[in-house]
């Protein structure tokens, strides 16, 4: 390599691929706190809509809840995962893949737990009459 290199310094260190991928692996300011910002709206949204019963049906609250889930997940993996198509050879659309799978392997994990419990866990007001 030559000290005339489009990526060699004066001082012959190499900035070459390595600190090109290096610039893209961290956000910026401005994308932590958009990231944030909407981290916060997503989980304030879904906690007033339960305190607050808005909705009014359990079941249609429950789905809303998982629809902001999901969609906080997504914010987590472009804000702070960094995670996009181009990046990395495709490792990340792998990273994507797996993290898609994860996910619906929790939420219906989760989901098929709680109707169990409420379907085989007996009443309180059953428990205060005997």
């Amino acid at each position: 390599m030559s000290i005339n290199s489009p990526h060699v310094d004066a001082h012959g260190h190499d900035h070459g691929q390595e600190a090109h991928v290096a610039a893209h692996a961290h956000g910026t300011l401005k994308s932590y706190l958009i990231g944030f910002g909407l981290s916060v709206v997503l989980t304030a949204i879904p906690f007033w809509l339960v305190m607050g019963d808005v909705l009014g049906n359990k079941q249609a609250t429950g789905l809303v809840i998982m629809a902001f889930a999901a969609v906080q997940i997504v914010v987590h993996m472009i804000y702070f995962l960094h995670m996009t198509t181009a990046a990395e050879e495709g490792w990340t659309m792998m990273a994507l893949i797996f993290t898609i799978v994860m996910v619906v392997i929790a939420l219906a994990g989760s989901l098929w737990v709680m109707h169990h419990l409420t379907t085989n866990m007996m009443p309180a007001h059953d428990m205060i009459r005997r």
